[in-house]
């Protein structure tokens, strides 16, 4: 039987830390589909189309990933997709509060739905969207901590305004 795994998050925009975390869910499962999952409590620099571009770029060296976007219950787009687990990412123990919970909801909403927790490199434990944008928008050099890519459409997307 083919393990698929989605990988849900904003992603706006997409780190070496997401990476990390598709990087590991690869070992684990036949295929990852990397989902964009659209939060309308926030307020994105990117929109859907251009972190789904972001994603592509970012991950085609993985063969078996997928990027796709979902709007709605995660549980039911993994069920939609065929897929046995949603991956969450754990930076810190400050993580681990709000991901149990929604781990605790999604299984009640779906019990064949596992949710399996990654911990990234500790390089990258510190590591946050929010950051990036906070750092992009002072201008500051973020080479170090998102795709060649990323950094480009960050400049891009500040020179605009």
């Amino acid at each position: 039987m083919k393990r698929i795994a989605v990988y849900p998050g904003t992603f706006d925009p997409v780190t070496n830390g997401h990476i990390d975390i598709v990087r590991r869910a690869c070992e684990l499962f036949h295929e990852v589909i990397v989902t964009v999952a659209v939060n309308p409590s926030k307020d994105p620099m990117f929109t859907v189309e251009e972190r789904l571009t972001l994603l592509r770029e970012s991950l085609k060296d993985f063969p078996t990933v997928k990027i796709d976007s979902f709007n709605g219950l995660i549980v039911e787009h993994a069920h939609l997709v065929n897929a046995v687990a949603i991956i969450r990412g754990l930076r810190a123990v400050s993580d681990f509060e709000f991901e149990f919970q929604m781990a605790l909801m999604n299984r009640k909403l779906a019990d064949d739905i596992t949710t399996v927790f990654l911990m990234p490199n500790e390089k990258y434990t510190y590591l946050n969207s929010t950051i990036i944008r906070g750092l992009a928008r002072f201008k500051a050099d973020v080479s170090e901590f998102v795709p060649d890519c990323v950094q480009k459409a960050l400049q891009e997307k500040v020179e605009r305004g």
